[in-house]
Order: structure tokens, then C-alpha cells, then sequence
């Protein structure tokens, strides 16, 4: 059976951030709007409810909040000359499940990018020449900068009641914060979090060698908050469940937490779960979008949802995958280096070191997710990329997030792995730990990439979206310079022991242990229709009336976490729509 519902003038796929996002700016509109959430309806209560949302088996270990790869997987392959294979069980990363998507279960880390991220391939071509990037490497510039964005950046960060310590407020350096970020306009709106044993002395250690810490950007709340949407966060009591959990203490700035409960209370907007959209409807000409068509899980039938306004809104692969459905761009081809849809797949680049300290107790139990104190002196603008030889750069960290008894416990190399051995060691080595991390970024190469696969199908008989993905040489280098950088700095500490776990030379992609959910690129942003998949607003060059909204915009990676780039950017388009597109509807540039 099939039904057809009535139009609405908006349609929203997905309701994590960005959908929560768009579908308040719009709501305020006064536009009908239906936002269609693949996975189930979750809220603080009783979704979030203590003591059941800290099991760490159920949440940490078994990704209660994530995706099922049974309802919704990729193939994955190394090179263009292997077969992809399906990602049957979750490991690199964790896409969320249902309503407020990975902003559920993310840790809480906002930054803002460096102001040459945005126009890296012009930086690097003016600072360094053309022959620094090598020949397979497609980075490219945003088409918009930081400027531009920073209002947008500000307005995400006071929805969000993010805690930190500004560097740089319009062109003033300021003690104590990041000294090389971009400028701000004004301060975070709450002071930085308390920093815990750990990143104090990693902050000692890095100032006295000539470096410039500060706190890490958090969005776990330092003090209770008031946003513009008259939603409330208390202050983090340092539970230590924020990564892979929800928030019991309304302290995680989530969509739940921050719009959604004030989205709801618009009578022009509505929400279904357990829907999943399986194409975005295109008029016969091609020209633009007429609604999508999903799927109703309660009432087992396929639906066509009529719409004059087009929001992808899912997480970053599957707004790519709806666009490769759907004919919404050219697909990328490595070969010929044509087509937009599907280019320039990136990931993120990480190491860390940890140190064992027999005199320190640190205490893990209390922790927070974005609490540590973090050093900028590597940063993409601050290493020259000739000398080097690699484009690229890091911030390096260290703070404890969690001392969760699984998931949470450091062992110094060569303890028995089961048993007595075991056990032995994690009585004598559980709290004397502290571990300094790189979170480093991911540059775009010509053969990185997502296309359908001719193989695999979903349970809908829709092609399974592959991934073409694998660590690159420039990559490695960046972080093994990291490598270097860290072990100085944690030699200066003296430990007891230590040991480092960077990817070296030869390395290969692995997708079953763990990494970042911050998959990007896909749907990139540009000012040219033939280099990208949408304009400066994230518009698609095809289809005006279709907007993607998520880190697929990203060109390549930052060397940040990416979420406080996708909450501005969805700020930008959402203005974008409402004063410019509203209007006149057609296409923005």
C-alpha cells in the first residue's frame, strides 16, 4: 500500500541538530513544517532518566543511542581495486539513532575552525606554492570565511550555553585563552569548566615549555543557562557519562536540552518517528524537489510527503546517500575526477600517549566530556607546511572525560590481558593514568570517496552507500610530527611509565575499533557547481529548493571536532532562507 499525505511547505529530513535547528528558525516563519526522524522519539525524560541511562554495558558497549547496522549500514573498502564489504557491526564510528541524533551522545567538544581552514587550498598555494599539495590531494576552499561566519558561530555557542575562555575578541589577545583562534565577537557565555587533576598538569608542563594552554570549549555547562529559546541547563556535577550516553542532568547542551522541547510548542510544526525518507521526490524535469517519499515503520507502507522546501538534515553519510538516490548532483568519479556528489570523503586524524604516575591518584570517577586544557601551537596556521612536509595540523589535549569501569581503564603495556595477571593490574594502575591526545585533521585525496554500491542493497532493495576511504601518507606525517610533540611534552612530566599509540607508516584503515564519528565531506560547499554539490548556503546547485545541511559540506576536515562548524553553518542557511529565499525562491548565487 502507499498513501500520499498533504503538502507542507517544509520538510525536514532528520532531527538531530541541524534539523532542530532549521525547524525552529523556519517555524518562526509561520511555514507548515514536518520533520521526519528515521529512528525513535527520545527525550531527557524518560529516555535520559538515572540511574538506567549509566549502564555502560547497555549505552558504552552495546551503543544503545546508535544506529542499528542492521537497519542502516555501508560497504567499506580500501582502494577503488578492492570489493567493499558491509559494515556489519559498529566500530569506527557511531552515527546516532532517533530524535537529536549524535548530539545525544557526543561528549560535548565546540570549536570553531582556524580562519585559513576555510580557504585552505588558496593559504597553502599563497604561503607554501602549488607544489606543496600533492597530486592526488583535492582540498579545496569553503567559499565562505570566518568572518562571515562568526556571528553565526556566536549564536550556536550561546544556544548552546558553551563553557570556555576566549583568545581573541576582535583582534585582542586574551590571557588565558587560545591565542591563535580566529576572532570572536565577545566571550563564551559561560566561564571554562573546573579542570581536573590531568589537565592541570598537562597545562604546567606545556607552559613551561613555552606553550600556550587554555580550556578546552565545552558544552557542558560550567553554570546553570538561559538560551534565546528560553531552554534551561544546571551546571555538570562531572558524572562522567557524557560520551555514548544522554544527559541526566539537562548539563549537555543536546537538541533536547537546547530547541526541541521549544520547537514542539509551535502549532505549525510536527514531527513523525520511525519514518525514513527514501528518496527526495524530483520534478519531471529534474529541476527541483517535490517532496520526498518514506517509509511509515508503524503503518508498513511507503508515504509521499509533498514539499516546496527540501532540508537534508540526517547525519553526514546519510544526506550523501539520499543525494546519490535521488539524482541530486553528479556522482563523483575518481577516474575522470568529474561529478560532485560523493567527493571528497574525509575522517579525522588521532594519537594519543598515556602516562602511569604510582603517586598520583586522579581520580577518573569525576570527569566531564569536554573538560582538559588544550595547546594550539601546532595548529594548521601555526607549522610550516614546506619544512614539514605535510599540509595539516592538531591541537593536542588532555582532560578525563570518564573512568568508566569497562570502557575507562588504561593498563601499562605487556599486563596479562585476562585473569590474575589482570586483575592485579587494574588494582594497582585504575586512577594512576592520564593520557595527551592529538585530534588532528584529515585532508581530501581524489580516490576518498562515497558512491552507491553495485552489490549490496538495504532492506528497502535501495543500493547500499559505499565508502571508499584509506590513511594517506601527508596524513601520517602530520601525525606522527604530533607523536613527537607529545612525547616531548610527557617525558617532561615524568612518569613512571608511558606508552604512545600513533599510526605510523603503512598504516591501514581498520573500521572495527573506534575513532571519531566525524565522517565529512560527500555534499562539499563551494562557489563552483562543477567542484562542489552545494553553493555557499548550502543550496544544491541542481535543485533550489533543496538545502544539505551537516558536515558533508565540509570540503575536507578540520582539525576539530566538527559540530560547532555544522551548528553555525545551519545558522547561516537558515538566515539565508528566511531573508533571501523566502522572498523570491530561486537559486541564491
Amino acid at each position: 500500500m502507499a498513501r500520499t499525505d498533504p503538502k507542507k511547505d517544509v520538510v525536514i529530513v532528520g532531527l538531530g541538530w541541524t534539523g532542530a535547528i532549521m525547524g525552529i528558525e523556519l517555524a518562526s516563519e509561520g511555514l507548515e513544517i514536518l520533520a521526519l526522524e528515521r529512528g525513535p522519539d527520545r527525550s531527557t525524560v524518560p529516555d535520559f532518566k538515572y540511574p538506567e541511562v549509566i549502564d555502560e554495558l547497555e549505552y558504552g558497549i552495546r551503543f544503545g543511542f546508535m544506529q542499528k547496522p542492521k537497519n542502516s549500514t555501508i560497504t567499506v573498502r580500501r582502494t577503488g581495486d578492492e570489493v567493499a564489504q558491509p559494515m556489519r557491526r559498529l566500530g569506527s564510528f557511531l552515527p546516532g539513532d532517533g530524535v537529536g541524533g549524535a548530539g545525544i551522545h557526543w561528549n560535548g567538544q565546540t570549536w570553531r575552525p582556524m580562519e585559513n581552514e576555510y580557504r585552505l587550498r588558496s593559504y597553502v598555494e599563497e604561503e607554501f606554492g602549488a607544489d606543496a599539495i600533492p597530486e592526488d590531494m583535492t582540498i579545496q576552499d569553503w567559499g565562505v570565511t570566518a568572518e562571515e561566519l562568526e556571528p553565526y558561530y556566536d549564536r550556536f555557542e550561546y544556544m548552546a550555553g558553551i563553557s570556555g575562555q576566549a583568545g581573541n575578541i576582535n583582534g585582542e589577545i586574551i590571557e588565558g585563552g587560545n591565542p591563535f583562534e580566529a576572532p570572536r565577537s565577545r566571550d563564551y557565555p559561560l566561564p571554562p569548566l573546573k579542570q581536573t587533576v590531568d589537565a592541570r598538569m598537562f597545562a604546567e608542563a606545556a607552559r613551561s615549555m613555552g606553550y600556550h594552554p587554555f580550556p578546552r570549549p565545552a558544552a557542558n555547562a560550567s553554570e546553570a543557562w538561559t538560551n534565546e529559546y528560553g531552554m534551561q541547563l544546571g551546571p555538570c556535577n562531572f558524572c562522567g557519562f557524557c560520551e555514548r550516553y544522554g544527559c541526566i542532568n539537562y548539563s549537555k547542551s543536546s537538541p533536547q536540552t537546547c530547541i526541541l522541547d521549544a520547537l514542539k510548542r509551535y502549532p505549525n510544526f510536527s514531527y513523525r518517528v520511525n519514518s525514513e525518507v527514501l528518496r527526495v521526490d524530483l520534478a519531471p524535469d529534474g529541476q527541483t524537489a517535490t517532496g520526498v517519499t518514506y517509509w511509515d515503520e508503524e503503518a508498513q507502507e511507503e508515504v509521499t510527503q509533498p514539499a516546496d522546501l527540501v532540508i537534508l538534515a540526517a547525519y553526514q553519510l546519510h544526506n550523501v546517500h539520499l543525494m546519490l538516490l535521488s539524482g541530486i548532483g553528479e556522482p563523483y568519479d575518481p577516474q575522470s575526477g568529474e561529478g560532485v556528489t560523493g567527493k571528497n570523503y574525509s575522517y579525522q586524524m588521532n594519537g594519543g600517549t598515556t602516562m602511569f604516575f604510582r603517586d598520583v591518584d586522579f581520580n577518573p570517577f569525576a570527569g566531564a566530556g569536554s573538560v582538559g586544557m588544550a595547546i594550539d601551537d601546532f595548529a594548521i596556521n601555526q607549522i610550516d607546511f614546506g619544512a614539514e612536509g605535510f599540509i595539516g595540523g592538531s591541537y593536542i589535549v588532555a582532560g578525563n572525560s570518564n573512568g568508566q569501569p569497562i570502557r575507562g581503564i588504561s593498563l601499562p603495556e605487556g599486563t596479562p590481558e585476562w585473569g590474575a595477571g589482570w586483575k592485579q593490574g587494574i588494582g594497582e594502575w585504575y586512577g594512576h593514568s592520564m593520557s595527551i591526545g592529538s585530534h588532528g585533521s584529515c585532508l581530501s585525496y581524489r580516490d576518498c570517496h562515497l558512491d552507491l554500491d553495485p552489490t549490496y542493497t538495504d532492506r528497502h532493495g535501495r543500493p547500499l552507500m559505499r565508502m571508499t576511504f584509506d590513511w594517506k601518507p601527508n596524513d601520517i606525517r602530520m601525525t606522527q610530527f604530533m607523536k613527537q610533540k607529545i612525547d616531548e611534552i610527557a617525558q617532561s612530566m615524568n612518569p613512571d611509565s608511558w606508552q604512545s599509540s600513533f599510526k605510523g607508516e603503512g598504516a591501514r584503515y581498520d573500521i572495527r575499533p573506534y575513532q571519531t564519528t566525524h565522517n565529512v565531506g560527500g555534499s562539499i560547499m563551494g562557489t563552483d557547481p562543477n567542484t562542489s554539490a552545494v553553493n555557499r548556503y548550502l543550496q544544491a546547485w541542481g535543485q533550489h529548493n533543496v538545502f544539505v545541511l551537516g558536515a558533508g559540506a565540509f570540503p575536507q576536515n578540520i582539525q576539530y571536532n566538527p559540530t560547532g562548524a555544522v551548528g553555525a553553518l545551519a545558522y547561516w542557511a537558515a538566515r539565508a532562507i528566511r531573508e533571501d529565499y523566502l522572498p523570491n525562491p530561486g537559486p541564491l548565487v
